[in-house]
């Protein structure tokens, strides 16, 4: 059995796809469906079994056996940015994932988590040392953690442990995410409502959408799970993204181009987010190279294209 924690949402919901596409369907989804919506990312799916999160976790602190399990990929966390309940944040993101680190290194199951690249803040440097770590919020903090946590416990460690840092991820099944979706999928609603997309402004010394993100189709960060599923012996922390920044202004370009045309309007920079935003991100992916990945990954001239016809089979 795959356990797939976070399997409704949005990299679990394709993970869970990609491993139906293997044959695979011997999976327990663990999620927490109050917002119900979510279901519509596993319709599509089969699975053996779902489980709340609270009920999962329950079980695993009580030192359940839920038969043989190959690997745990835990991408289930609260994902808010601007969530400072600390007490929460740390129960939910750290205090879980410690419990189920422990959980398979007792089963000598696989543990594959996520962690963000969310913990290098501001930047300017993207690179999985402790030095290039300053996270600025208490997800991020959550996050560099637990990261932390495994380096301490690294030398005991007896099976394998991978933590990956996902950059901008977008594509299929992240609908649910309203206002915290893709700028891609964010552009191509407003292509299709008013036959413009809106960026913001310059900052920062960069051009009017001239800010630079790298921006990851989720299909690279699956496949990225799935070679470490297939490579058990491969343990770390490795950022998941393209290792080449792009603007936003290549985002809106590719949506536009998609639309056969439309506008691009900028807008101006936000008061509250001066200081406070990413205008450069671009992950070092020299650890994950040294690891033995090869495969290549989709720029945003080839992944939103790709997105896009996802999007519009559906009427999503």
């Amino acid at each position: 059995m795959i356990i797939v924690t976070g399997g409704a949402g949005f990299i679990g919901s394709n993970l869970v796809k990609a491993l139906n596409g293997r044959g695979i369907t011997d999976i327990l989804v663990v999620d927490d469906l109050k917002d119900g919506t979510k279901f519509r990312n596993l319709a599509d799916c089969d699975i053996v079994d779902y489980l709340d999160r609270l009920d999962f976790i329950e079980r695993v602190r009580a030192g359940a056996d839920f038969g043989r399990v190959e690997a745990v990929i835990h991408e289930g966390a609260c994902s808010s940015t601007t969530e400072w309940d600390g007490e929460f944040v740390m129960n939910n993101n750290f205090e879980y994932t410690k419990a189920l680190l422990h959980w398979c290194q007792a089963r000598g199951a696989s543990f594959i988590y996520a962690s963000s690249a969310s913990v290098y803040g501001m930047g300017p440097d993207f690179r999985e040392e402790r030095a290039c770590e300053r996270p600025l919020n208490m997800y991020a903090y959550s996050k560099f953690q637990f990261d932390q946590y495994l380096r301490h416990h690294r030398a005991s460690l007896t099976c394998q442990v991978a933590g990956l840092r996902y950059f901008n991820v977008y594509g299929p099944r992240e609908q649910h995410k309203g206002g915290m979706a893709s700028v891609a999928y964010h552009f191509h609603h407003q292509m299709l409502k008013d036959g413009r997309v809106r960026l913001f402004e310059g900052t920062e010394g960069y051009g009017n959408g001239e800010q630079l993100r790298d921006f990851v189709h989720v299909d690279d960060a699956v496949a990225v799970k799935l070679w470490l599923l297939d490579h058990p012996g491969v343990s770390g922390i490795f950022n998941v993204g393209t290792g080449r920044a792009q603007s936003f202004n290549d985002v809106a370009r590719a949506v536009v181009s998609y639309h056969g045309g439309g506008e691009i309007e900028y807008i101006p920079f936000p008061e509250h987010l001066k200081g406070r935003y990413q205008s450069y991100t671009q992950a070092d992916i020299s650890a994950l190279r040294q690891a033995g990945y090869e495969r290549a990954f989709m720029s945003v001239e080839q992944g939103v294209p790709k997105y896009l016809d996802w999007l519009t089979a559906r009427g999503v």
